[in-house]
């Protein structure tokens, strides 16, 4: 099992967002957690990444059968894990380029010791070639992080992440909001790329448009932050028909 959620409680403020919550993902597979406005979903997102404003009150959060807990978000990237935002943030000052090369050789020297970090103008040309494949303007890797990017831009730059750091674990947390019908194929079709490679997604989301051109292992419905039904795709059809209001 690559991650293992058990009994997980968290608060924030005091006040508690997940109630006992559980959930397993193995290895290369595609699991889609949908809910209602306010159910936990992006928190549950932040506690698996490791936010520090979430506190776990009680239970244990397990990846790659290690115990992460107590680790820091740093940690857990080193480990694998990784999100894909629906808001990603925009740092003034920071060239994306330098960004994404800094990430490349920190996480990648993390996971191999022996691995050997490429030249700057080494990784300048495997950029251009994975920027090209999205339709990424060279111009645009010069520009500082996010900066004046449009929404459909930044989404492209998260997709360009997952495709440069292949982490184990990638938490979409509605990555697909805001996305008009050719900027979602994209988005589906570097999710199928990824999983071949042995990828494992996790993906928030409230639009059920993308899994048309996606086939999850299992879907799962959370409510007041507790997962309170599991299924298999079929159980979109339920969803689409009747809504959330059903599992409240």
């Amino acid at each position: 099992m690559l991650l293992e959620v058990k009994n997980l409680s968290v608060e924030i403020n005091e006040q508690e967002i997940l109630h006992d919550l559980n959930l397993n993902l193995e290895a290369g597979t595609l699991h889609v957690v949908m809910g209602p406005n306010g159910a936990g979903k992006s928190t549950l997102s932040n506690v698996l990444l490791g936010h520090p404003n979430f506190q776990i009150k009680s239970g244990e959060i397990f990846f790659a059968q290690e115990k992460i807990n107590d680790l820091s978000p740093e940690q857990r990237a080193y480990l694998g894990l990784m999100s894909l935002w629906q808001a990603p943030p925009e740092i003034e000052g920071v060239a994306l380029e330098q960004f994404l090369f800094l990430a490349y050789k920190n996480i990648f020297a993390a996971r191999d010791k022996a691995w050997k970090a490429p030249s700057v103008f080494e990784f300048s040309e495997l950029l251009k070639k994975q920027a090209s494949i999205l339709n990424i303007s060279p111009e645009l890797l010069k520009r500082s992080l996010n900066v004046g990017f449009s929404g459909g831009e930044k989404k492209k730059i998260e997709i360009l992440q997952l495709n440069l750091l292949q982490p184990k674990l990638a938490i979409l947390d509605e990555t697909d909001s805001g996305l008009d019908i050719d900027a979602m194929k994209i988005l589906a079709e570097n999710i199928k790329n990824y999983q071949q490679n042995k990828g494992t997604v996790l993906l928030i989301t409230h639009y059920p448009e993308i899994l048309e051109f996606l086939q999850p292992d299992f879907v799962h419905v959370m409510v007041k932050g507790e997962i309170v039904k599991s299924g298999k795709k079929d159980l979109l059809t339920t969803i689409k028909t009747s809504g959330f209001s059903q599992f409240i």
